[in-house]
């Protein structure tokens, strides 16, 4: 799989297009608007791509990087400024399918705070 510099861009602002919307939908729908407990972050690592790598350099200057277990990560891709994890972990996880629709190995973490 490779994809340009300008290919994943695309693909990481229709990641976080799909995680703003998730999330939105979650704290509308699921919480009724209310920013409740618990907080925490969320986030979305991309797996199985070496940063000297063709592909990792483009990730590299897409903008993407790499976390201390090297995978690549994106932190609250919905960049919905709420305290929930719960609604922060929604958007991680769309951003994850949407990597996922384009071959990527990639997972939604969180942790509380």
């Amino acid at each position: 799989m490779e994809y340009t510099i300008n290919e994943i861009k695309d693909i990481v602002a229709k990641a976080k297009t799909a995680a703003n919307k998730a999330s939105r939908e979650y704290l509308d729908v699921t919480l009724k608007g209310e920013d409740n407990y618990p907080c925490g972050f969320a986030w979305v690592n991309i797996h199985g791509v070496k940063g000297n790598t063709k592909l990792g350099r483009n990730m590299k200057a897409a903008g993407i990087e790499q976390d201390y277990t090297k995978a690549f990560q994106i932190w609250n891709p919905s960049n919905v400024n709420v305290q929930n994890v719960d609604v922060k972990e929604a958007g991680a996880q769309a951003a994850a399918d949407v990597f996922e629709a384009f071959g990527f190995k990639a997972y939604a973490g969180s942790r509380l705070d």
